[in-house]
């Protein structure tokens, strides 16, 4: 083994100007992939936001160029590049080359430059300036234009000043660059990125205007804009649309308060907007501007608050049962529509990417402000409250119902017992191995007693299914599981189930390891009624187990629609009308004269044809669903097997004649 060096006082090193952030990109932006590219960006539109915030500017336009460069232009007072007699030093130098300097930190007192402000430590211009790998800028302050540019960290112009032609004199910062490919291993920032960010600062900065421009290969720009005049109340009102089942209520909070005792009091202003709806379930919280993804103090106060009011209201009118249990907010949230827009002088980032903030006092002033609110609310507008815990009371009873389904489905499907006892009809194999083993799904009695005799009896199982499945997609859990054939499926599969919610973690008593199949293989007739067989099979299998979907686990075996004969050969099989024509043509002119046979199904089909065709590993046609054959297959299914009856009649107006070669007429 190599002698490792020695180590010593000498051993110790620290980073210097740019390399801080180019060498250690995540330790500011969270990321030194794509995202920590994405974060650079909304580090400089923060500044841009926080001067509009202060009344200098309503219109920040953001372009995303081809070459993945970014331009910023904002109409505000401009960034002070000039000399500073307080600190020495340019303030081109302090902004883009020096972390931990800004105008932003005495933000609590009654003379400072900003407020609320989203750019708070002093890292975002000069941590993105640094993993750029150039940045320019240009700064307007109504008389002068200043500009300077950097590349790799570096300036590598000097700073120059010129002033403004009169028709042209304007405020405000322009801001161009492009993240480095040496500090980020992905800088192609989506389109998809600007416009979700760009859309929510519009949301909770009532009044700003956000112009976005998308560069396409050719040159030519897509373009697009984000307001909303109202903020969040319009937001609430466009999420949830003719869903609402209450009115749109909007809560306003002005205090000041601190962390503790020993601290000084800081300010606080937070909007509440709510309304209720059954179908679309939204929270969000944001602070200074900037989207809590993780939540944080807001996210406690409303989950204390509302579980607190709609308990203290059921009790009061008397909905619960005798001995029920209480609500949680859970049972809240799932038919809730809420945003929280909040404000204040000293937030307690979680970090530098503003996910969340752990304010104690933000987290106890909501809490009490939305009880009291809820409270009043509820006093002037009993209907809407009504409506409002009735509906978690039915989330709440919806929940626990679901909960008891689950155990007894899981007594259901214990897997203590031998299947082969206690699934009738079904047909096991030898083998052991679930890497080995295949379980055909077969239509009937008749196609099993085909397949029987053409299987590999080492490794292939068969389970017939009776008539037609239940449609799975119009269904309730309740009705389903009540079916002996899907209990039967679900059985001989061996994984458990996946009862679909809003929560992921509502997936039950599912495991992938417990899977006894290499292979599921759909096996039906190739005719009308065995399509449908199939079709229903798959909305099965999306509904209850998608998984072994995405795993690619499931299959349909091709079965053939013609045997063609011709004398001294073996047959050959045509598994379409395209297939048959090709054959049929190449017979004719080798001029050979054949036999053509319909298939009449599976359970007529000779034993050596049903290996041959659909059983052999060797020869048969196995079509694997793909995940995104079961997307299509899904957005087919809602249409055409779902509740979106005017969905289904547009269709069939739109495509029906598509389809009019394969009407029975």
């Amino acid at each position: 083994m190599k002698k490792k060096e020695t180590y010593n006082n000498q051993s110790i090193t620290s980073l210097k100007g740019a390399d801080r952030v180019r060498k250690r990109p995540a330790v500011i932006f969270g990321s030194d992939g794509l995202e920590g590219a994405e974060h650079s960006v909304f580090e400089i539109l923060s500044n841009s936001v926080d001067e509009a915030r202060e009344g200098y500017g309503n219109i920040i336009r953001v372009t995303a160029f081809s070459d993945r460069s970014v331009e910023i232009e904002d109409y505000g007072r401009g960034v002070p590049l000039g000399w500073n007699e307080g600190e020495g030093r340019w303030n081109w130098e302090l902004v883009y080359c020096e972390l931990y300097a800004g105008g932003k930190y005495d933000n609590n007192s009654d003379d400072a430059a900003y407020e609320y402000s989203l750019g708070l430590n002093g890292l975002g211009a000069c941590a993105t300036q640094y993993a750029s790998e150039f940045y320019e800028v240009s700064s307007y302050d109504g008389q002068n234009v200043s500009s300077i540019s950097f590349r790799k960290g570096e300036p590598v112009t000097e700073l120059t000043v010129k002033p403004l032609e009169k028709r042209n004199r304007r405020t405000g910062t322009v801001q161009r660059w492009r993240p480095d490919l040496e500090v980020f291993t992905e800088i192609d920032i989506p389109r998809e990125y600007y416009e979700d960010m760009l859309k929510r600062q519009a949301v909770v900065n009532a009044g700003i205007r956000f112009a976005f421009r998308w560069q396409k290969p050719d040159g030519t720009f897509d373009e697009e804009e984000f307001f909303y005049e109202n903020g969040i109340t319009d937001y609430i009102a466009e999420l949830a649309g003719d869903t609402a089942e209450t009115k749109i209520a909007c809560f306003h909070l002005e205090t000041k308060g601190r962390d503790r005792a020993d601290m000084k009091d800081y300010k606080l202003v937070a909007d509440v907007a709510w309304t209720v709806s059954k179908s679309v379930r939204v929270i969000e919280h944001y602070h200074n501007s900037s989207w809590l993804e993780h939540g944080g103090s807001p996210d406690k106060a409303v989950r204390l608050a509302f579980v607190s009011a709609v308990d203290k209201r059921l009790k009061a009118t008397g909905k619960y049962n005798k001995n029920e249990s209480k609500i949680t907010f859970p049972d809240v949230e799932d038919c809730l529509v809420l945003v929280t827009n909040s404000f204040s002088t000293r937030p307690s980032y979680a970090n530098q990417t503003k996910k969340a903030i752990t304010n104690s006092f933000i987290a106890e002033a909501m809490n009490e402000f939305l009880k009291n609110q809820l409270e009043y609310f509820f006093a002037e507008n009993p209907a809407d409250a009504d409506r409002f815990c009735n509906q978690v009371l039915v989330n709440k009873r919806s929940r626990e119902q679901a909960e008891n389904t689950r155990l007894d489905l899981k007594k259901k499907l214990s897997s203590g017992m031998d299947v082969a006892h206690r699934v009738e009809k079904f047909v096991a194999c030898r083998s052991k191995d679930p890497n080995l083993r295949e379980v055909y799904i077969v239509e009937g009695d008749s196609a099993m007693t085909s397949c029987k005799l053409a299987r590999d009896a080492d490794f292939q199982a068969i389970i017939p299914v009776r008539g037609k499945t239940l449609n799975c997609m119009k269904a309730g859990y309740d009705r389903i599981f009540k079916s002996d054939i899907i209990l039967d499926l679900l059985r001989v599969i061996g994984c458990g189930v996946e009862i679909q919610s809003r929560k992921k973690s509502d997936l039950v008593s599912f495991d992938l390891n417990n899977l006894r199949w290499a292979k599921i293989i759909i096996c039906t007739d190739a005719d009308e009624d065995g399509f449908q067989i199939r079709t229903l099979l798959l909305t099965l299998f999306y509904r209850l187990l998608p998984t072994l979907l995405k795993e690619g686990r499931v299959y349909i075996a091709e079965s053939p629609l013609y045997e063609i004969k011709v004398a001294g050969r073996d047959p050959e099989y045509a598994y379409s009308e395209f297939d048959k024509t090709d054959i049929l043509a190449r017979l004719e002119k080798e001029k050979k004269k054949y036999t053509l046979q319909r298939s009449k199904g599976l359970g007529e089909n000779t034993a050596e044809m049903m290996a041959k065709t659909t059983m052999n590993p060797a020869t048969r046609r196995l079509i694997r669903v793909t995940p995104s054959d079961a997307a299509a297959t899904a957005r087919m299914f809602d249409l055409m097997l779902g509740d979106d009856l005017a969905g289904r009649k547009r269709y069939i107006a739109e495509h029906g004649a598509e389809y009019l070669k394969d009407a029975d007429i």
